[in-house]
């Protein structure tokens, strides 16, 4: 049974499966079965969740989300600091990413309350890892704004990003933030859609902006993550497109599809992909 222990309390942010409910760990598990409080960004949601997995919820459960969030801090804070153990879950995925927790996050570090975390399920790190462009530096940019004009101020700020960027997005609104992206990017900026993580349709569209919005005109469905690549350094966009060629040649006799190949140094290089295709077509 859950119980206070003034020697225990802490505050566990517990990420929950983004699709597939078999990804939940046995940490995950052991925390929702155990917790003294568990603040859910969707009650409803957390129940359903907990019969999937067949956890009997003993604690107390209360809803955290944006609108009651500022109100709730407080009461759970102080709870902490009598010994209660509270666990936050959201929908899916990671707390405070996007999501509810870094209120309560930074409010119990201020009251030295302790903070842990059950590591899990990621849309942001699995699209990054299957999206095939560059990981080793990245930032993380949530949803963009909904207004056109909003959204173009903002991504006109991100035209000089180096790192690979990662945005959320609605499926209604893929195809306008894709077309958006291109205008601030470059029609040719490598990028990949992925829809429905985890989940029984999942699907990952890789290409250049410009195709990937006029791909998601015809209207995409589902949980959206979008991935682009950053803009090339000054050196790689002076780089001599022959120079090129014999490196697309080699990729291309070795198996790879060439249009993938020109593509993808175009990425590379800030080069564009057709000059790149009509090249390599040419020297063969």
């Amino acid at each position: 049974m859950p119980h206070t222990d003034p020697t225990t309390g802490a505050l566990v942010l517990a990420a929950t499966p983004i699709g597939d409910s078999r990804d939940a760990s046995p940490r995950l598990l052991e925390e929702l079965t155990t917790a003294d409080i568990i603040a859910a960004e969707d009650t409803r949601r957390l129940r359903k969740l907990a019969d999937r997995l067949g956890v009997d919820v003993k604690g107390e459960v209360v809803s955290y989300y944006e609108h009651n969030e500022a109100a709730r801090t407080p009461e759970l804070v102080t709870r902490m600091a009598e010994g209660a153990r509270v666990v936050l879950v959201t929908d899916a995925g990671m707390p405070s990413v996007s999501d509810p927790g870094y209120r309560l996050v930074s409010a119990c570090v201020e009251a030295e309350v302790h903070v842990t975390c059950v590591p899990g399920p990621s849309a942001v790190l699995m699209a990054l890892a299957v999206s095939g462009l560059p990981v080793d530096r990245f930032c993380f940019e949530g949803f963009l704004p909904r207004k056109q004009g909003e959204r173009a101020r903002m991504l006109a700020t991100l035209s000089d990003e180096p790192r690979t960027m990662v945005f959320f997005e609605a499926p209604h609104r893929l195809a306008a933030t894709l077309s958006s992206m291109a205008e601030a990017f470059g029609d040719e900026r490598r990028a990949a859609v992925c829809r429905e993580l985890t989940k029984t349709y999942e699907e990952t569209r890789r290409g250049g902006l410009a195709e990937l919005a006029a791909w998601a005109a015809d209207g995409v469905k589902g949980e959206i993550t979008v991935v682009v690549s950053g803009r090339p350094s000054e050196a790689t966009r002076e780089t001599d497109p022959a120079s090129l060629i014999p490196e697309i040649l080699e990729r291309a006799a070795a198996g790879e599809r060439l249009k993938d190949v020109t593509r993808d140094v175009a990425a590379r290089t800030g080069q564009s992909a057709k000059v790149l295709y009509d090249a390599a077509i040419a020297a063969r």
